[in-house]
């Protein structure tokens, strides 16, 4: 069998990875094994053994993550710093909140929630303005904005963590136990998955499309937090103090957030079918439908994952692996729904505006599964209703 030059060239990139690295990626992958070390020396004592085997992996992914996307070390940075100059200040004391200037503007949770969600709601403005003007230093403004109120937002959930605790010890948990919550790391995470693929294909053009629905979840979390009190720190229900939240809840928003940009991008590339002022100014058809059909194969893999994760939750807490709650039934048809999706475009060869329309439908279908369920029906996971 003759190997192609095609071939022996992906060999040896896979070889020369390792070999590819440089001083600086191995000060990087130093610097995330130190501050493991480090969260390790200081609360290792009160984690299990599962908690350890998560912050490893975090820490791994972390390091792999920066080596292939060179963004995210100073976004770590960042937030790193920002969120140990505001526990610096809380201290041991909640109070501090009130009355610190930093704290009270700025990097307390709310604060920092307060910021991303206006920073996000500017940036979905910049990046329209830039698309109709075609300005260049206006995308730059909104790209910078969007990765500060990335940053702000994490920020906010490190730091609502540490109020947790000094709360109370029986109250501290990790920040993605609540609508509240989960639509902060909603945002979060399609934030991020946008920016990656902003900088992989080198445009702008699909941020206004991406940071609405964004800008959306900021809306609802708005009028939760103000209406319900919804940003009120609250002890977790018995049925959520597990450590499967920690990873089940993210890998979910993974997929959800990946499935999100899919359907906006699929709106971005009807405009571009049926308007020539969208053609014009939008990326070529052939790259909005490969970021489609991407960041729906990054979403049903981590659905999938976080589909597994729940259900080995469920038999840890309820006895058995799937009793048709209908969260669980809800998981499946978004399951199966982009399940089809990528069968028919891997073995049919689908593509373009039907493609497009179906990663539409199936924003409403996730949204159902993701809302609807806790607004409308009841059953074991009504812990998250409205």
């Amino acid at each position: 069998m003759s190997v192609t030059q095609d071939e022996m060239l992906d060999s040896w990139k896979q070889r020369s990875f390792l070999q590819s690295l440089n001083a600086v990626d191995w000060l990087w992958a130093l610097a995330v094994l130190a501050g493991t070390a480090w969260v390790l020396v200081q609360y290792g004592p009160a984690m299990d053994f599962y908690e350890v085997s998560i912050l490893s992996g975090l820490a791994l992914s972390l390091v792999v993550s920066g080596w292939a996307w060179k963004p995210v070390r100073v976004f770590s940075g960042v937030v790193v710093l920002l969120t140990l100059f505001a526990l610096w200040r809380y201290g041991n004391s909640l109070a501090a909140g009130e009355t610190d200037f930093f704290l009270r503007f700025m990097f307390a949770s709310q604060s920092a929630i307060m910021w991303m969600s206006a920073l996000f709601v500017m940036a979905t403005l910049a990046y329209f303005a830039a698309l109709f003007a075609r300005s260049e230093f206006t995308g730059k403004v909104a790209t910078s904005m969007t990765w500060s109120a990335t940053a702000m937002g994490t920020v906010g959930l490190m730091v609502r963590w540490r109020e947790s605790y000094l709360i109370s010890p029986d109250v501290g948990h990790v920040p993605v136990s609540n609508l509240y919550e989960v639509f902060v790391l909603f945002a979060i995470i399609t934030a991020l998955i946008y920016l990656f693929y902003e900088g992989r294909y080198r445009t702008r053009a699909m941020g206004g499309f991406a940071l609405l629905v964004i800008s959306s979840a900021v809306v609802f979390l708005l009028w939760y937090a103000f209406e319900r009190n919804a940003a009120e720190i609250q002890p977790l229900v018995p049925a959520l103090q597990s450590y499967w939240m920690k990873i089940h809840v993210p890998a979910n928003f993974i997929g959800y957030g990946a499935f999100a940009l899919a359907a906006m991008v699929g709106v971005a590339y009807l405009l571009s079918e049926r308007f020539a002022f969208f053609r014009e100014r939008l990326p070529a058809q052939e790259m909005l439908d490969d970021v489609m059909y991407k960041a729906i194969s990054l979403g049903f893999a981590f659905f999938t994952v976080a589909t597994i994760l729940g259900a080995l939750w469920a038999a840890e807490a309820w006895g058995g692996y799937w009793s048709w709650d209908p969260k669980e039934t809800w998981a499946l048809i978004v399951w199966l729904n982009y399940a089809a999706w990528l069968h028919m475009r891997l073995t049919r060869g689908w593509r373009g505006a039907p493609m497009a329309w179906w990663s539409v439908i199936g924003l409403f279908i996730t949204l159902f599964a993701f809302v609807g369920v806790n607004m409308f029906l009841s059953g074991l996971h009504s812990y998250g209703e409205l």
